[in-house]
């Protein structure tokens, strides 16, 4: 039995000898001379492509309204479930800060929206269609809040959500406040 337990008790400080000297480094002796990295390899010992880098954001359309508010869409996409969906940016090119008061739309049930991007729709001008922006059961617009607004030169992303218009429509026009209305192209989701 002691015979077992010595054999043992070897063969974990034997293993732990082994994994310290595996994780060690070089000792910081030598200064690594290889200016670039090899590649990876595969199981096959193929090299491996690197991956690509992520691609720019495209912008679909970008409109600038009242107090130098620059509003920039980067997609449209109507999914299966019957929504459309469209996001972007939103920068505050003036001087000082801004709420989006105007924005929070007209409509009554929309009012407790405040600073949101609750009064923006989309027009189908094929279907001759409106579509509002969709809300929850309590009223609260499916779309960003601007909670505290947006100093001089800042920028932030949003989405809203709408009513997908027919398949058969491919353009939109997006129209908020005081914006000019940006016609953005609608692509297919899941």
């Amino acid at each position: 039995m002691k015979v077992r337990r010595a054999l043992t008790a070897v063969a974990l400080a034997s293993g732990l000898v082994l994994g310290v000297a595996a994780c060690g480094g070089d000792g910081g002796d030598k200064e690594n001379t290889s200016s670039e990295s090899s590649p990876a390899k595969n199981d096959d010992g193929k090299k491996q492509e690197e991956p690509e880098a992520p691609a720019e954001e495209t912008v679909l359309a970008e409109v600038t309204g009242g107090d130098s508010i620059k509003l920039t869409i980067t997609s449209a996409v109507r999914d299966k479930g019957g929504f459309l969906t469209v996001t972007g940016k939103v920068t505050n090119g003036g001087s000082g800060r801004w709420v989006a008061r105007e924005w929070q739309g007209d409509e009554n049930e929309l009012r407790g929206n405040s600073s949101s991007m609750a009064g923006a729709s989309v027009v189908d001008k094929a279907g001759k269609k409106k579509y509002l922006i969709l809300r929850d059961t309590e009223g609260r617009c499916l779309c960003t809040r601007f909670q505290s607004g947006l100093g001089d030169g800042d920028s932030t992303n949003w989405y809203a959500q709408f009513p997908a218009p027919p398949e058969s429509a491919t353009t939109v026009d997006f129209q908020i406040a005081d914006m000019p209305p940006a016609t953005i192209e609608i692509s297919e989701g899941e």
